[in-house]
């Protein structure tokens, strides 16, 4: 399986949660060079909508 991670070259957001029991993680990489790290559910689905309302598609490809 292809590494997921997003970096610099490919930005995005990778989100895990290999069981039901397990604290999920995710990080993020954007385009503009922001990067956020998080670990437990709640944690995650902040970095999910902070990444979605400021990040990737909401500046586009300009970096604002």
């Amino acid at each position: 399986m292809a590494d997921l991670t997003p970096t610099p070259a490919r930005p995005g957001l990778h989100v895990s949660k290999p069981s039901p029991n397990a604290p999920a993680t995710g990080c993020a990489v954007c385009h503009c060079g922001a990067t956020a790290t998080a670990t437990g559910d709640s944690q995650v689905r902040a970095l999910v909508e902070g990444y979605t309302a400021n990040h990737g598609a909401a500046h586009g490809r300009t970096g604002r």
